[in-house]
């Protein structure tokens, strides 16, 4: 076990970094082929002012409509991103890689934080769940590659919980978690998680066309 740790927590990181870079450039590169092969006129209006000013409205809680009309999910939505960042950043062990693979010295947040961040994540991963099994409008659109993405999600937060509070095997747990958290950071550019790389050329997008041809708000 002690061997299968080392590996994941030195080549296997380095492969689901590479994977993750090369694959990000491959999907927006490509993205942008098909846009310009489909809708090439739609990059002639494309507007840094009108796309900044929808990427920083939607940035905003129960700013635009779309916010208003499901207080739950924007809850959800915002609380669950802002903890996914915080643990994946700065907490304790995370600090430490940062500062040993990179170099990068950052400050960290106390463990009895990150822990409860980690459970706030959890919970919100339950509620995205429980709408994708309850409302119809999201169960309706749901697919297995939906459920797929919120596993990734998930399982590198519990298993982290678990490792932490030392529940089961702490060398197993800890090795799960790193696996589960290296299969997340390599399949972002492949499955639902990709839109982390799209949204701000999505909104940018919107943007640009409500304000800059129809004169509108896109919020």
């Amino acid at each position: 076990m002690t061997d299968l740790y080392t590996f994941v927590t030195g080549p296997l990181a380095w492969v689901a970094f590479g994977i993750f870079i090369i694959g990000s450039i491959y999907r927006l590169v490509s993205m942008y082929a098909l846009a310009k092969a489909k809708d090439g006129s739609s990059l002639a209006y494309m507007s840094w002012y009108y796309g900044l000013r929808s990427i920083l409205a939607w940035m905003v809680p129960f700013k635009s409509q779309g916010w208003q009309s499901d207080p739950l999910a924007t809850v959800t939505t915002f609380v669950f991103h802002i903890a996914f960042l915080l643990v994946a950043v700065f907490l304790n062990a995370h600090v430490v890689l940062w500062d040993t693979a990179f170099g990068i010295s950052i400050p960290s947040l106390p463990s009895y934080m990150g822990d409860v961040i980690s459970f706030v994540a959890i919970a919100g991963c339950a509620v995205f769940a429980y709408r994708r099994l309850t409302l119809p409008h999201v169960k309706g659109v749901t697919r297995c590659q939906d459920w797929f993405a919120l596993i990734l999600v998930v399982m590198p937060f519990i298993t982290g919980v678990l490792a932490y509070h030392q529940v089961g095997p702490v060398l197993l747990m800890t090795t799960l978690h790193v696996i589960f958290a290296e299969l997340l950071i390599a399949l972002i550019p492949f499955t639902r998680l990709s839109h982390a790389l799209f949204i701000l050329f999505t909104r940018a997008y919107m943007g640009s066309e409500f304000g800059g041809v129809r004169h509108a708000n896109d919020w």
